[in-house]
C-alpha cells in the first residue's frame, strides 16, 4: 500500500513547487519528488549507521546528475549513455554541499551519500534553484540527524524589481543573479553575479531571498510531519573524548601557542613552530602517559588550542597570524607583459599568494561548446583555474581537475565576464596557474586576469579586482567579532565566514559567501561588504598602476581578426564540397577562417598574424561570395575583345560584355579602338539575363553625354 505524503509552495506570482514522498525510492533513508512546471527532480539520501574507524569528520558526497532522457534526447560520444559529471552538474553539486554541510551536528562521522537527479526539464525551471531543497527535504523525511532544514532559491533583480526562481529567458535581462542558500534562521550561503551592483543591492536582494527561503523550510518541515520515522533522529556515538586529556593539552600549551601566533611569522615558518609545540609536549610525556593517550585525540585537542588562540589573537589584540591589522592587506606586487608568446599575460602576487595569468584570442571555432542535457550552446569566454600541489609545498596524486578548481575558476569567469564588451570579435580563454597560495587564490586569479585581458588588447569596459573577507566571532558574545580583510589560508579554515567578493570601481561583479557559524546579523554582512569594497578599491589601484588602460596596439604575435558579411547563398560556395575550398584557403593564406549563419546572412570569420595573407584570404572570399547587383558600379580588367564587344572580368569569377554600343556614345566600329585585353576600367551593370544569367555591362553611361550639334 503506497503512502504518499505531499507539500505545496506557492510563490508570489502563482507559480507551485511541489514534495512529495512515499512513492519511489522508499529503501532509501529519505527519499522526496519535487516538481515545478515540468521539472522533476528526485533526491535520495542514505547514511551508514555507524562511522569507519579513525574518520573524524563528515564523510559527505553529494552528486547531481541530469539524465538526457529528461530533455528528450541521447547522450554524445561514442557510449549512449551518461558519463563522467559535466562542469554544470558539478557546480550544482557544490552549491548544495555547500550548505548542507555545516547543517549537520559537528560530531556526526558516518557516510552520507545524497543523490539527486534530474528526470524532466523544463526549459523555464532552472534545476539549480530545487536542488538544495530537495536534498534538504530528503533529509527532512529521514531518521539521519541534521540541524536543518535548509533550502536555496535564485533571486534576480530584473527592471528594478526582485524576482524569485525566474525563468532562463528572463535571467537574460537580470542585473542581479544570485544564488541563497540559508534555514529560517540564518543565511549561510550565497553565490552570484552582477552588473556591478551596490552592497545595499546585493544585502536587499540576500534579505528577499531569505524570505522565501523560510517559507520553503516551513513545507519542509510540514511534510516531515507527516512522515514518522522522521519524528526520532537515530542516536550514535561517533567520537570518544578525554575530557583530562584536553584540559591539560589546553593548560599546558596555550600560552606557547599564542607566543608563537603573536610574532608575526610567514607560513612556513608559522606552521613548523607550532609543530614543534606539539613535538615537544608528547615527548615531555611518560612512557606510561604515551601508551595511556589516544594520538589522535592529542592531535583533535592541539588542534583546538591552536584555533582557540589564533582566534582570541584577534578578537583580544586585532592582531593576526601575520602581524596585519583587521582592514590591512598584504604587500601586492604584480606585472603583465611577463610572458613573450601568449597573446595577453600577467603576474599577480599577494603575500604568500601568487597567480601566473594567460590570456589566449581566437576566432568563433575555438569556443567552449556546452553541451549537457538542459544546455546547448557555446562559451566565448571562459576562464580555467589550476591549483597544481606545489602551490601549497605538497607532493600528491593529480587526479585532473577537482571540483574545487572547477569552482574557483566558474567564480573568476563570473567576475570578469560582464567587463568584456559586446562587440569583441574574439574569443578569449584565460588560464590561471595559482604558483603559491596562501588564501584568496582565485580572487588573485580575477585581478591577475583582469590585467592579463588589458595586456591582450581585449576593450574591458573597466579593470577588476577581487578580495577575500573572513570572520571571528565570540560564540558567548555576539558584538565581540572581527572582521578580516584579504584572508590567509590559516584564518579561512580557523575562521567563521569566507566571503569573496569581486568588483570594479562603482560596483560588484560576482561574490561567493560560505559561513560556517549560524546566526550571522545583516549587519555584519553590511560590515563585511563595505570594508571588502575599501580592500577592494586598493587592490584595484595597485592594478591601475601596473596597466591602467586596454592596449591600443595588439602584440605582432595576437592573431588579427576580420570580419566579413556574405549572401546566406554563397556560404555553400565558400566551403566548397567536402569542404574542400575552404580548408584549401586556410592552407594557402595560413589563416583561420570559421561562417556563421546569423540573420539571413552569413559571417565569416578569417584569424591570422601575416595582414597581407588576411587581405588575401578577404579578396578571395569577397571574389567568391560575389553576387552582381543591377546598377552597381565595378572596377573590371579587359578579359578578352571581339567584334561585337569587350568581356570585363568584374570579379575573379564573374564576367560580363560591354556591348559595342555601351562602349561610348559615339559610334565605334573598333572596339580595340577604345579598349585592350588587361586595361582597367569602370563599368555600370545595366541587366541579367533571367534565363541564360549573362551579365550585361555598360561603360558610355558612366561617360558624359555629348551635346546636340544646333544646325
Amino acid at each position: 500500500m503506497i503512502k504518499e505524503e505531499k507539500v505545496i509552495i506557492k510563490l508570489d506570482d502563482g507559480r507551485e513547487i511541489s514534495i512529495t514522498t512515499g512513492k519511489l525510492a522508499k529503501q532509501a533513508h529519505g527519499s522526496v519528488e519535487v516538481r515545478m512546471g515540468k521539472t522533476h527532480i528526485l533526491a535520495t539520501v542514505v547514511s551508514s549507521f555507524e562511522a569507519k574507524e579513525g574518520v573524524d569528520f563528515l564523510p559527505l558526497t553529494v552528486d547531481y546528475r541530469e539524465k538526457f532522457s529528461a530533455n528528450g534526447r541521447f547522450p554524445g560520444g561514442f557510449l549512449k549513455r551518461e558519463a563522467r559529471s559535466t562542469d554544470q552538474e558539478i557546480l550544482i553539486m557544490r552549491l548544495v554541499d555547500r550548505i548542507l554541510r555545516p547543517m549537520f551536528p559537528s560530531d556526526y562521522h558516518a557516510e552520507v551519500q545524497i543523490m539527486i537527479s534530474l528526470n524532466s526539464h523544463d526549459e523555464n525551471v532552472k534545476p539549480d534553484t530545487l536542488a538544495a531543497l530537495a536534498a534538504s527535504a530528503a533529509l527532512a523525511v529521514s531518521d539521519i540527524p541534521f540541524n536543518g532544514p535548509i533550502s536555496e532559491c535564485r533571486v534576480a533583480k530584473i527592471d528594478g524589481k526582485f524576482v524569485i526562481n525566474p525563468s532562463s529567458v528572463d535571467l537574460e535581462n537580470a542585473d542581479i543573479d544570485l544564488m541563497v542558500g540559508a534555514s529560517a534562521n540564518s543565511v549561510a550561503m550565497v553565490e552570484g553575479e552582477m552588473n556591478e551592483a551596490s552592497e545595499a543591492e546585493m544585502i536587499e536582494a540576500i534579505k528577499v531571498a531569505h524570505e522565501a527561503i523560510k517559507v520553503q523550510c516551513a513545507a519542509q518541515l510540514e511534510l516531515a510531519a507527516k512522515v514518522g520515522v522522521s519524528a526520532v533522529k537515530r542516536e550514535y556515538s561517533h567520537e570518544t573524548h578525554d575530557e583530562d586529556l584536553r584540559v591539560r593539552i589546553s593548560k599546558e600549551t596555550y600560552e606557547k601557542v599564542y607566543a608563537v601566533a603573536s610574532e608575526s611569522l610567514a607560513k612556513e615558518e608559522r606552521s613548523t613552530k607550532f609543530k614543534a609545540v606539539k613535538t615537544d609536549w608528547i615527548a615531555s610525556l611518560t612512557k606510561e602517559e604515551v601508551e595511556k593517550y589516544d594520538v589522535n585525540l592529542i592531535g583533535v585537542y592541539y588542534h583546538d588550542v591552536e584555533k582557540e588562540a589564533v582566534r582570541n589573537l584577534v578578537l583580544a589584540e586585532g592582531k593576526r597570524l601575520d602581524g596585519r591589522k583587521t582592514t590591512e592587506i598584504r604587500p601586492i606586487w604584480c606585472e603583465v607583459d611577463y610572458l613573450e608568446s601568449p597573446h595577453g599575460s600577467a603576474i599577480f602576487t599577494r603575500g604568500e599568494t601568487q597567480s601566473l595569468t594567460t590570456v589566449t584570442l581566437g576566432s568563433a571555432t575555438d569556443v567552449n561548446r556546452l553541451d549537457g542535457a538542459t544546455y546547448q550552446g557555446h562559451e566565448a569566454f571562459y576562464l580555467h583555474y589550476n591549483f597544481p600541489p606545489f602551490s601549497t609545498g605538497e607532493a600528491r596524486m593529480l587526479r585532473g581537475t577537482s571540483r574545487r578548481e572547477i569552482g574557483h575558476g566558474n567564480l573568476a569567469q563570473r567576475a570578469l565576464k560582464k567587463m568584456i564588451p559586446a562587440d569583441n570579435p574574439y574569443t578569449v580563454r584565460i588560464v590561471s596557474d595559482i604558483l603559491e597560495s596562501n588564501g584568496s587564490s582565485s580572487m588573485a586569479t580575477v585581478c591577475a586576469g583582469s590585467m592579463a585581458l588589458m595586456d591582450a588588447g581585449i576593450k574591458m569596459k573597466k579593470p577588476v579586482s577581487g578580495i577575500a573577507m573572513g570572520l571571528i566571532s565570540d560564540e558567548k558574545n555576539p558584538n565581540n567579532y572581527a572582521v578580516l580583510s584579504d584572508i590567509l589560508g590559516d584564518e579561512d579554515h580557523l575562521g567563521d565566514m569566507d566571503f569573496k567578493v569581486c568588483g570594479t570601481a562603482d560596483g560588484i561583479t560576482a561574490c561567493q559567501m560560505d559561513i560556517k557559524v549560524q546566526g550571522l546579523s545583516y549587519d555584519i554582512l553590511a560590515k563585511a561588504l563595505n570594508q571588502a569594497r575599501e580592500g577592494r578599491l586598493h587592490i584595484l589601484a595597485k592594478i591601475v598602476e601596473t596597466i591602467a588602460e586596454p592596449r591600443v596596439q595588439l602584440k605582432p604575435q595576437t592573431p588579427k581578426i576580420v570580419i566579413l558579411k556574405v549572401p546566406k547563398s554563397t556560404i555553400g560556395g565558400i566551403i566548397g564540397p567536402g569542404g574542400k575550398i575552404i580548408q584549401e584557403l586556410q592552407a594557402s593564406t595560413q589563416t583561420n577562417i570559421s561562417i556563421q549563419e546569423v540573420d539571413d546572412m552569413g559571417v565569416v570569420e578569417i584569424l591570422g598574424t601575416d595582414q597581407e595573407k588576411i587581405d588575401l584570404a578577404v579578396e578571395k572570399i569577397k571574389s567568391i561570395a560575389f553576387i552582381p547587383e543591377i546598377g552597381a558600379i565595378y572596377k573590371g580588367k579587359v578579359k578578352s575583345i571581339m567584334p561585337y564587344g569587350a568581356f570585363i572580368g568584374i570579379s575573379s569569377n564573374t564576367d560580363g560584355l560591354v556591348h559595342v554600343s555601351e562602349l561610348a556614345w559615339e559610334r565605334v566600329d573598333n572596339v580595340e579602338d577604345i579598349l585592350k585585353e588587361g586595361d582597367i576600367i569602370e563599368v555600370k551593370l545595366i541587366a541579367i539575363d533571367e534565363k541564360s544569367g549573362k551579365i550585361k555591362l555598360s561603360r558610355k553611361v558612366l561617360l558624359p553625354k555629348p551635346e546636340k550639334e544646333n544646325n
